[in-house]
């Protein structure tokens, strides 16, 4: 078989657990990757859960996988296997790179299937998955998950992490000793400073000399709201003059909503331009989520010139440069969190000088060239495959 030498010449399978059915982080990404595969040449499948009403167009070619909900996530479904009907149309595609992207069972299977088959694995990671069962109370079930983890990435070829920072954690944790980067990008069509509406804050209530301490992200616990409504207490005790805009929905919104102050704004789901127009009109990002693995959030306020506030973890801490851009706290310290928001809050100047630094620092995220990389990766593990089965 002759070893592909260009973008043009991969035959991908790509496994996801869930390619469309929710607009998150990590699906924009896969989506974003396939669509630019396909426009280089190379032949893309994807195999995922499917459902009815799914939240956006899939691109590229997408098999259906049997799947469950997740009891009390049912917007979430764990693929199950690969059905006879499923390994005929792998055989039929003859891919020849597998790309996993959440580790299910199905995932699991298609790793046994590539490893029969002599082709490589690629691995990526998109979540701290190891980090969920503190959310619900579950915290001793972390290093039993840790452990299935280490199992299915260390039968990978490759790994690659959105973030030098969550690659540096996949090392500690003995996961894989090949990790590259997939870094992420940002849409500067939608995500610009340009796209401040004035009028948009009114129509919500929100007076011209408010100061907007922001969040934008789906709404679920492991996002750090308790933090965030622990931290808005905070200022509201200390007598700092501010407003809360929440932008996203998900199944902890009723919690949240009861949770912070009455005249907090949820304006809800939001995307494309509305969503570019509702960051813009923050004034302050404080996103205190300690489960990236790169901070979409993060980089896109950066991008609007908002100055953020984050928790130094995975994702952020590869994005921020604290005091410059923004300020880095330990996660889950309310009271340094509080005192970082209102330095922003309090001292207008600040707020545009770190906003500007960050600016600077997103125009280094492309995603033409961010996606040639996973590319590049793919052709490495395939002749590196080819080599050790000589």
């Amino acid at each position: 078989m002759t070893l592909p030498s260009k973008t043009s010449d991969l035959r991908v399978a790509l496994f996801s657990g869930n390619y469309n059915m929710v607009t998150d982080g990590a699906n924009k990404a896969l989506n974003r990757l396939v669509s630019y595969l396909l426009a280089q040449g190379a032949q893309v499948r994807v195999y995922s859960p499917t459902v009815d009403a799914p939240a956006f167009e899939p691109a590229g070619d997408l098999i259906s996988l049997p799947s469950f909900a997740i009891p009390g996530r049912a917007e979430y479904r764990v693929a199950t296997g690969l059905p006879r009907a499923v390994r005929r149309d792998l055989e039929a595609f003859a891919p020849n790179i597998v790309h996993v992207s959440s580790p299910d069972p199905s995932a699991h299977r298609a790793v046994t299937w590539a490893r029969a088959k002599g082709l490589p694995v690629l691995g990526s990671v998109h979540t701290r998955f190891d980090t969920y069962p503190r959310y619900y109370n579950l915290a001793w079930v972390e290093p039993i998950l840790t452990a299935i983890l280490r199992r299915f990435y260390r039968r990978c070829d490759g790994l690659v992490a959105p973030s030098e920072s969550m690659a540096q954690v996949l090392r500690e944790q003995r996961m894989n000793y090949d990790i590259s980067l997939w870094s992420r990008g940002v849409d500067r069509h939608i995500f610009d400073a340009s796209r401040r509406d004035m009028a948009w804050r009114r129509s919500l209530g929100i007076e011209d000399h408010e100061v907007v301490v922001g969040l934008f992200s789906r709404l679920v616990m492991e996002k750090g709201l308790d933090v965030f409504a622990d931290t808005i207490d905070q200022l509201v005790a200390r007598g700092v003059p501010h407003r809360v805009l929440i932008v996203g929905d998900g199944p902890a919104r009723e919690w949240f909503e009861n949770r912070l102050p009455s005249n907090a704004v949820f304006a809800g789901y939001q995307a494309g331009t509305d969503l570019g127009r509702a960051v813009a009109s923050m004034d302050v990002l404080f996103f205190p989520s300690i489960t990236e693995t790169f901070g979409n959030v993060t980089l896109e306020a950066m991008a609007c010139s908002l100055p953020v506030v984050c928790a130094e973890a995975t994702g952020s801490e590869s994005l921020v440069d604290n005091g410059n851009s923004g300020r880095l706290i330990r996660p889950g310290h309310v009271h340094a969190f509080a005192q970082a928001v209102r330095g922003y809050i309090e001292d207008a100047a600040l707020r545009a000088a770190h906003g500007a630094a960050g600016e600077a620092r997103s125009r280094d995220f492309s995603w033409d060239r961010i996606n040639q990389s996973v590319a590049d990766t793919y052709l490495r593990l395939i002749r590196q495959k080819a080599r050790v089965g000589k």
